[in-house]
């Protein structure tokens, strides 16, 4: 669980990190509106945002999957590694992703899935 807590954690920070590069952006009047006539962020800020999508998208089934070991009693080295593994490639993801670094950023995301993956095989 504390892999899942960690990973929750870095969804919070994510968009303390791009809101804030947002608004050197578009300034404060129009971050703390309603955005509905706001351009959207570019940059580092983009990337920053859509990082943060794609951890939710993922952060879903791994949080399922975590949630069913333990409900399940499961809990061995595999389960252990997967955890560690998706949080790790998480973590390497949103820096690559605020970065533009693509080529570790597609290799964390497959990276992350496997870990994912790996605790539900352990469910089977």
């Amino acid at each position: 669980m504390t892999c899942l807590a960690a990973s929750a954690v870095l969804c919070l920070a994510l968009p303390l990190v791009y809101v804030a590069m947002y608004q050197k952006q578009v300034g404060f009047p129009v971050v703390s509106g309603n955005r509905e006539d706001a351009p959207g962020p570019t940059g580092a800020a983009g990337r920053g945002l859509r990082a943060h999508r794609n951890l939710i998208e993922n952060l879903v089934p791994f949080a399922i999957a975590v949630m069913l070991a333990r409900a399940a009693g499961v809990s061995n080295t595999m389960t252990i590694i997967g955890a560690e593994l998706f949080l790790a490639a998480r973590l390497v993801h949103a820096i690559t992703y605020f970065l533009g670094i693509t080529g570790i950023r597609t290799l964390a995301y497959f990276a992350g899935v496997v870990g994912t993956a790996l605790i539900f095989l352990q469910l089977l």
